[in-house]
């Protein structure tokens, strides 16, 4: 009997292949872990986000500092450019003709009244007087004699009296006497005249030009327009400023007229200045507006005892527009922009912050007058403009509004309107 045989199955893990599988399979168990890893990470966030949330701090409320309008009196000005003029021009031209002997000034000199400023060769005139002066002699002696003649023949009586006619023709060579005598004296006034014109004097005071002819020219004498032209001379004190004004500025210039006020003050600056420094008053106003511009001419007189403004030059000139008023003010950066009106921010009560609409008038010392939309217990906005937004409510602290010393020219850009300026009282 055979023995039994022992058979060794092998085992079924012999069967397995101990290789990696193969890329494919790796490929298709990527996305699946992606998406369970995606589940996860969504999971664990909508723990997170839908859990109980912590209290957020609250946002502090902006402080601002707030102040109610300055109210002052203020002098509100128009502003105008123009012109300095004098305010009397003389051509001098001689009287009498001749050759010029000398010139008694510097060209540009002040002079006065009455100065002697060219001479005209005197000596034919003194010639001539001399010469009317003989003549005035010789009528004296005539009328003398006729005098004598009638005197004697009026006093015969009787046999010796005289034919009528004989005495008539005597008394008339009396009143011809007399008359040649008149004519005489006449023509030496005449004479002294010339002597005196032949010294060219200022007709008035004020500031001379050059002179237009030297010593040792001819000139002559006329009494129009057509005599040599000496020298110019330009009344300086005081002094015309020439201006173009608007229809509303006639308006009040004739009302005042009719109310029988005093002329209106005006104020007036160089180029070069910063300040108003020179005072005047209106003088006159045209007798017609230009159809074409609207604009009537004025002109303001200002005193120039030192002679400084010259005619030609140009001037800034400010006057008054309603004289002293009492207005609010508020600075001028506390004035916004809301398209196209311009508003300032107010706290009420509670704290919550409005935008007014307001009607801006001129700058004085930094602030702004404010003609119309605020009220004198408003409480205006003047610190920390970008917190304070109309609605939102603001920590309002206790501010105060105080004038500049000194009153800045406004900038280009500016909230200031044209041609309008305002001075503290």
């Amino acid at each position: 009997m055979n023995s039994p045989t022992n058979i060794e199955i092998p085992r079924y893990d012999t069967f397995v292949s101990e290789t990696p599988p193969p890329a494919r399979s790796r490929l298709r168990r990527g996305p699946i872990v992606g998406v369970i890893a995606l589940v996860l990470v969504a999971g664990i966030g909508w723990k997170v986000f839908s859990g109980p949330k912590a209290d957020a701090a609250p946002m502090p409320t902006p402080v601002v500092q707030a102040a109610m309008p300055l109210v002052r009196e203020v002098t509100e000005w128009n502003d105008y450019v123009g012109r300095f003029a004098p305010s009397r021009t003389v051509e001098v031209r001689p009287r009498v003709s001749g050759a010029v002997v000398q010139i008694l000034f510097r060209d540009g000199d002040f002079v006065r009244q009455g100065q002697p400023l060219f001479v005209v060769d005197p000596r034919p005139y003194r010639a001539a007087l001399a010469e009317a002066q003989a003549d005035v002699a010789s009528a004296r002696s005539t009328l003398a004699l006729a005098r004598s003649d009638y005197a004697r023949v009026a006093g015969l009586t009787g046999d010796e009296a005289m034919a009528a006619s004989e005495v008539d023709q005597l008394r008339a060579r009396v009143r011809a006497a007399e008359a040649g005598l008149a004519g005489a004296q006449a023509r030496v006034q005449t004479r002294a005249l010339s002597m005196e014109f032949a010294t060219v004097r200022a007709p008035i005071s004020g500031r001379v030009s050059d002179r237009r002819v030297d010593v040792g020219n001819l000139v002559s004498g006329d009494n129009g327009a057509s005599a040599t032209l000496l020298t110019t001379i330009n009344a300086v004190d005081p002094i015309y400023f020439n201006f173009d004004a608007s229809e509303a500025l006639f308006l009040k210039t004739q009302r005042e007229r009719q109310a029988r006020q005093a002329p209106a003050d005006v104020q007036v600056r160089l180029q070069d200045e910063a300040d108003y420094r020179w005072n005047g008053r209106l003088d006159f106003t045209d007798n017609g507006l230009d159809p074409r511009s609207g604009t009537i001419r004025v002109r303001a007189v200002v005193p120039n005892p030192e002679g400084f403004l010259t005619p030609g030059m140009f001037g800034n000139m400010r006057l008054a527009d309603a004289g002293k008023v009492r207005a609010m003010l508020v600075p001028d950066e506390a004035v916004q922009s809301d398209q196209a009106r311009k508003v300032v921010l107010t706290v009420g009560a509670d704290g919550t912050v409005a935008a007014k609409p307001v009607q801006l008038g001129p700058v004085v010392n930094g602030l702004r007058v404010i003609r119309s939309g605020l009220a004198p217990t408003d409480r205006i906005v003047i610190s920390n403009f970008q917190a304070a937004i109309a609605g939102s409510k603001v920590d309002a602290k206790p501010g105060r509004i105080v004038a500049a010393k000194t009153a800045p020219t406004p900038q280009a850009g500016s909230n200031s309107p044209t041609a309008a300026q305002a001075t503290l009282d």
